[in-house]
Parts: C-alpha cells; structure tokens; sequence
C-alpha cells in the first residue's frame, strides 16, 4: 500500500524540514502552501516534496484542493508543526499494510504548551485515511469526512508542538474565534448568556477535571483558563458580527 503525505503550510521554514523528516517513510510528501514569505516553497522544493501553490481561503479548501494530487491508497495529513514518532511511523505502516477493513485512523494529538507536552489535553482527530470520497468541511477546525467503513484510534502521540508561548496560544485563538464565529454567525443562531458565561466555564470544566488536565500542572490549568477564553471570543465575536460592529 503506497502512503501520501499531505501538509498544508504558511510560513513554516523553522518548523518544515523536521516534519518533513519525520514523514520521511512515506511515499511522497505533498506541501501545499499559501503563498509563504519566508522561503517556506523553496525548502519543500529543496527536500523533494511536491509543492502546490493556492491562495489561502479556508482550512478544508486547502487540504480538498490537494487531495487529488495524492497518488497514494492512504493519505496522512499532517501540518507542519507535527512530528511523526519511530514508534507511530512503524504502528501507521503496520495498519496500512493489514488493515483491509478499516477505512480511517484517528491520531492523538497532546498539545505542547510552555516547555512541556499536555498528554492530558490530547485531542484525537482523523487524519490517516483510505484515499476514497474523502472530503475536508468547515473553515476552521475542519472535519474529514470519508467513506463509510471501520475506524480506530492509533496508539502512539502526533509530537505537536501547537504554542510557542502564551501570546502566540491566545493569537491562535483569536484568529480562530473570528472564523468560528464567522460560521456560527451562518448558521442563524442568536449568542444568549448559555453561550457567554456557561459554554466557558464548561470548557474549562471538562479540559481541567474530566480530562484530568490537572495533572499537566500549571501548564495544565493555563492551557485551561485560555482554552475557555477561547470558547468565550468565539461567541463574543458572534455577537459583534450580529450587531454589525465587526
């Protein structure tokens, strides 16, 4: 079973050649970039990946629009900031090559967060998939939709080094909340105090003591607090959209 790799970039030069690196035991490496600045291309071009140049719009336009250049059964998408372990390179080639029934794993994702990994604040998200109907949807924090047929979740950690630090993890938010209001705003809904005060408080609620973020430390109770301010701007920003005061 060939393997592509798909990784859309902006301005990832520092972060490129070890996530390239990384995926290095795939058949191909697919970058995608919006245009970069400081010389994100030439270095993909310079390390063998094939590269595609379209301007950004939205998270699931990009990796839709370079779906169709992957030439691999399975396709891995992973963005640049990422590293693919030894151990989840060997679990990744193992599921592909015996996994006839399955048509898609999700990876887990412990966030890196002030010098150190959250392993308590992992997301599992889909991402190695059979290339067949697949399909990215929304503008931010896009889905993958595929085939139907099995799913699992693959043991071993994406390394994901998310935040640089705590101004860069609020600037993520910020410009996430705008799109995530954006569609919240399409869908016609009104933004009600359920929104502003629970939906935060819940956030923090869940990511801190369901998920046991607690044991991560004081990276873990500030990955917390600003996650739920996260969730706060989201509907924040919704409501200045409703008001017309963007």
């Amino acid at each position: 079973m060939k393997l592509s790799v798909i990784i859309p970039t902006y301005n990832e030069y520092t972060y490129l050649q070890d996530a390239v690196h990384s995926a290095s035991f795939a058949d191909e490496i697919i970058v995608i970039d919006s245009y970069s600045t400081d010389g994100t291309e030439i270095l993909a071009a310079s390390l063998g990946c094939k590269v595609i140049q379209r301007k950004f719009d939205n998270f699931s336009s990009q990796k839709n629009h370079a779906i169709p250049y992957a030439q691999g059964e399975w396709i891995l998408f992973m963005d640049g900031d990422e590293r693919i372990s030894t151990l989840l390179q060997t679990e990744i080639l193992t599921k592909i090559s015996h996994s006839s029934s399955y048509s898609g794993y999700k990876l887990r994702f412990p966030h890196f967060f002030l010098n150190r990994f959250l392993f308590h604040k992992a997301d599992k998200v889909m991402r190695l998939v059979r290339n067949e109907n697949i399909r990215f949807t929304g503008d931010v924090h896009e889905k993958l939709r595929i085939k139907k047929g099995k799913t699992a979740v693959l043991e071993h950690f994406v390394l994901h080094y998310t935040y640089k630090g705590i101004f860069h993890f609020l600037g993520k938010k910020e410009s996430y909340a705008w799109f995530q209001a954006g569609e919240f705003y399409k869908k016609k809904k009104k933004v009600t105090y359920y929104h502003l005060a629970f939906k935060p408080f819940y956030r923090f609620f869940s990511t801190y003591i369901l998920k046991r973020g607690y044991l991560d430390g004081v990276a873990g109770f500030a990955g917390a607090t600003i996650d739920a301010y996260g969730v706060f701007a989201r509907y924040a920003k919704a409501m200045l959209i409703e008001r017309d005061l963007k």
